[in-house]
């Protein structure tokens, strides 16, 4: 299975993906020091990490759709429609842990909500994962070389 949409010859989700995985992480990481005592300005940094987060995130969706539509194998169409399901689910989970941040002035997050965040960060890592059975099966990082064991006499 391949993903249809590629840049260089070389699958365009995972690249879109990355992206908005590393700035949700880092807007946990950023909450979760600011719970632990840091600066409310953290807290702000975290919110505008989701915030951008999300826009990446609607981009990698768009790909992952792309794929959806023009897969031709069965099972590729599977893969891609739930990885689509998936990722809108994550995006609709930070669309609202965002809105509900915006009612604080310093837009930091409390206890609760830095558990939702870190489900849909558990959930956005498991996305990224299923999805990635749909990258290029002759990639070197997805080989996977068998060992030929020799019978012992």
């Amino acid at each position: 299975m391949q993903s249809r949409l590629r840049l260089a010859g070389q699958a365009v989700r995972p690249m879109l993906l990355m992206f908005p995985l590393g700035l949700v992480t880092m807007a946990f990481l950023f909450d979760l020091a600011s719970l632990l005592g840091a600066p409310h300005l953290i807290g702000t940094v975290a919110f505008w990490n989701i915030v951008a987060g999300l826009a990446g995130g609607v981009l990698a969706a768009l790909a992952c759709g792309y794929d959806a539509v023009t897969a031709q194998d069965p099972t590729a169409a599977r893969i891609s429609v739930l990885s689509l399901l998936i990722d809108v689910g994550v995006l609709i989970l930070f669309a609202v842990l965002t809105l509900m941040r915006v009612r604080s002035p310093e837009r930091v997050v409390d206890g609760g909500l830095l558990v939702v965040e870190l489900i849909g960060l558990a959930l956005a890592a498991f996305g990224a994962w299923y999805g990635g059975r749909f990258g290029d099966p002759h990639a070197p990082m997805s080989r996977i070389e068998r060992r030929r064991t020799v019978p012992q006499g």
